[in-house]
């Protein structure tokens, strides 16, 4: 009788224990778990990913380009004509002999056109042989006969003035235009003035 007293009361002991033995045996397996490891693949690319990413940071900027030279070689053939036909333009011009001008009805010389025949004639000594065609020309206004006649008498007035300063009278001609050939279109004293002029044609 009391060994099955015993074993009556040994059962609920016994349940009661494992079922606290249980439960704490979960919690220390919940306890226990370790956090996953990183994957193969993820290890592989980060590995990778570090030693090229320190490469590029140490690795010295480029070195910058030398300068390339521009030589009259490298010029094409046309530009390299233009910019020759551009410097003979600058000196044709600079030797091109300068206009002289005259005051309202008058054929006299005045200071300024003096000092440019002058230096008309430094630039004519340049030129051995050459020879030259003063053209007289007038404004507008006044008859086209007593114009004509104007003009004349201003080519002569220049022409007169280089014989004197030493230019041979056989390698000048004159010829008057009166206002047929007009420098500058339109009216009004400022463009009239344009107009009372003798020009220099250099003849060969």
């Amino acid at each position: 009788m009391k060994t099955k007293t015993n074993m009556k009361l040994l059962v609920p002991v016994l349940c009661a224990g494992m079922f606290i033995y249980g439960g704490c045996a979960k919690q220390q397996t919940v306890k226990v778990d370790q956090p996953i490891a990183p994957s193969a693949t993820t290890a592989a690319t980060s590995a990778t990913t570090q030693p090229a990413a320190k490469a590029a940071a140490v690795q010295p900027a480029a070195a910058p380009l030398p300068a390339t030279k521009i030589s009259s070689e490298s010029i094409p053939p046309q530009s390299q004509q233009s910019v020759a036909g551009k410097a003979q333009a600058g000196a044709s011009q600079a030797d091109a002999l300068e206009t002289i001008y005259f005051d309202f009805d008058s054929s006299l010389l005045s200071d300024t056109a003096r000092a440019t025949l002058a230096a008309n004639l430094e630039k004519l000594k340049a030129k051995p042989g050459a020879a030259l065609r003063i053209e007289g020309n007038t404004d507008e206004r006044g008859s086209d006969d007593y114009n004509l006649a104007l003009s004349e008498r201003r080519a002569q007035s220049a022409k007169k003035y280089l014989q004197a300063l030493g230019f041979p009278a056989s390698k000048l001609s004159v010829v008057g235009y009166g206002e047929e050939k007009p420098a500058v279109k339109g009216e009004g004293e400022e463009i009239w003035a344009k107009n009372r002029r003798d020009e220099f044609v250099i003849v060969r």
